[in-house]
């Protein structure tokens, strides 16, 4: 009994899933609730367990986007009713006792992702006639985004229907399989076809159709370098060109043959030659993550649908860093964790938040939505981009609660292992790019919230004091709103009290 396995609902806002990678091979045993893949949001990474035990069918790929619902693999019940095809194939007996079922297996484009209407057919990698086993690979599809394997759907003899560089429609009519009992070699099963090839057969060594011939990708970057295919020995299959092989060859000198070739012209009329460039000019291209895809895709609404203004000021950190200097060392001791900026950040931003409540609110339709509590938001730079994890009710927390949070937070999110639940919500957001050295940004609102605070790096500047030029530890801050829902006059007064109660901390303990 086979059991499809389908992508599952894995939060309530999410739509697809990408595969990042299959942790099992196609025709692999695997064991009820062993992890077999790994699936990517736009927010978190997920862990896909297998549902029964039997051998894993692979259904798509990895870098594949899949809807919620959609099948991702078939578990075949058992192992000795998959091995035994394999074995009769192998077998004596199995070539002689195979037949044509007349049956005919026909082959529609797949669906490869949800924008995609139409493929074209690259190239065949079986010839019309050939035998096909189950899986196999028989061509090459390209979209408007990828290149995609097509995997035989059933064991028999190849018709072609479309040719090479034919568009089809998804759901088009590709081939056709006649299907075979038995898994029976090319030589029984399609007798009209093998008498050919061993007619034709050469000795080791000899080319074949795949010889010198590139994949979609690879045919791409020999024409963009400007390169010569029958000048790239081919690692693939029966010498295919592969898309490695493409990105490692050099181009072959041609000054010598074209001076030999082309006669000598008049010194006068000789054009000067080249600059000679040297050191590599090669480049790469990379498949955007789905959170990539999603983080540029919000950023740019942000910045389309909201009227987005970036206020600045600047803050004495003198007064943090004596405070930090003299009592660091008890409060590890005592709780077991570094007294960071965080921490002063976040309670004196919540104070704030309490008195200018237009900044911690948002904007829901024709309707204004106020917050009575901080949901801070934090954004950290993980391995497969930026999130945002949020720290609830920030506002109630001690110092040493928020830098146990900001610790936990950080670290799952650099081993992306940040629930959804742990990165949904928030009322603002704090963004440190100081640790980056950054002097000044102008940060994007991390919508539906209608402001964000930018920290920077903190740099000893020349500033007057009582009429007096002294040094102190400055830090820019800035402050970007929608100005839809915050006017100027609450903007800078949030900043301005931001900074009061920075330069002087001892009013975050009094709240004052």
């Amino acid at each position: 009994m086979s059991l499809e396995m389908k992508v599952p609902t894995v939060g309530e806002s999410i739509s697809e899933v990408t595969i990042g990678q299959w942790f099992k091979k196609d025709g692999d045993q695997v064991a009820m609730d062993e992890v077999i893949c790994e699936l990517e949001s736009d927010k978190a990474t997920f862990e896909l367990s297998a549902e029964q035990s039997g051998i894993l069918r692979i259904k798509a790929q990895e870098g594949e986007t899949l809807e919620i619902g959609a099948v991702i693999c078939v578990i075949e019940e058992g192992a000795s009713e998959t091995s035994s095809p394999a074995q009769a194939s192998s077998s004596p007996a199995a070539s002689t006792s195979s037949s044509r079922t007349g049956e005919v297996k026909e082959m529609i484009v797949p669906t490869v992702g949800e924008s995609i209407t139409e493929v074209t057919l690259a190239n065949w990698l079986k010839k019309d006639g050939d035998f096909v086993e189950l899986d196999e690979i028989i061509a090459e599809v390209d979209s408007d985004k990828a290149t995609f394997e097509l995997p035989a759907e059933a064991t028999g003899i190849l018709r072609h229907v479309a040719n090479e560089g034919d568009t089809l429609e998804i759901g088009g009519l590709i081939c056709k399989i006649e299907v075979v009992e038995g898994g029976a070699p090319a030589q029984a099963a399609a007798p009209s076809v093998a008498p050919a090839a061993s007619a034709n057969a050469a000795p080791a060594g000899s080319q074949t159709y795949a010889t010198g011939h590139a994949s979609p990708a690879a045919a791409k970057i020999i024409a963009e370098k400007g390169l010569n295919p029958a000048d790239i020995a081919g690692s693939g299959k029966d010498g295919r060109i592969t898309k490695e092989d493409a990105l490692t060859a050099q181009p072959k000198p041609q000054a010598a043959p074209q001076a030999a070739t082309k006669p000598a012209a008049p010194k006068a009329e000789e054009a000067a030659p080249a600059p000679r460039v040297f050191g590599s000019r090669e480049s790469r291209r990379e498949k955007m993550s789905s959170l990539r895809r999603t983080v540029s895709r919000r950023l740019v609404s942000v910045k389309n649908e909201t009227a987005m203004l970036t206020t600045f000021n600047e803050v004495n950190m003198a007064p943090i860093m004596e405070l930090r200097k003299k009592f660091k060392d008890q409060f590890k001791e005592k709780h077991g964790v570094n007294l960071g900026f965080m921490s002063f950040f976040t309670k004196a931003v919540c104070v704030a938040l309490q008195e200018w409540p237009a900044v911690n609110a948002m904007i829901d339709g024709n309707e204004i939505v106020y917050n009575d509590f901080c949901d801070i938001s934090i954004a950290v730079s993980a391995p497969k981009g930026l999130v945002v994890p949020v720290i609830r009710n920030a506002e109630s927390m001690s110092f040493e609660q928020i830098e146990k949070e900001v610790v936990r937070l950080a670290t799952k999110a650099r081993d992306n292992k940040l629930s959804i639940e742990e990165m949904t919500g928030g009322t603002f957001t704090i963004t440190n790019g100081g640790i980056f050295g950054s002097m000044m940004s102008t940060p994007i609102i991390n919508a539906p919230q209608s402001a964000i605070l930018g920290m920077h790096n903190i740099v000893e500047r020349p500033v007057a004091e009582n009429g007096q030029v002294v040094i102190r530890p400055m830090m820019y801050l800035a402050l970007s709103y929608d100005h839809r829902i915050i006017d100027g006059r609450e903007s800078v007064s949030f900043l301005v009290r931001v900074k009061q109660l920075l330069e002087d901390p001892t009013r975050l303990l009094f709240g004052v």
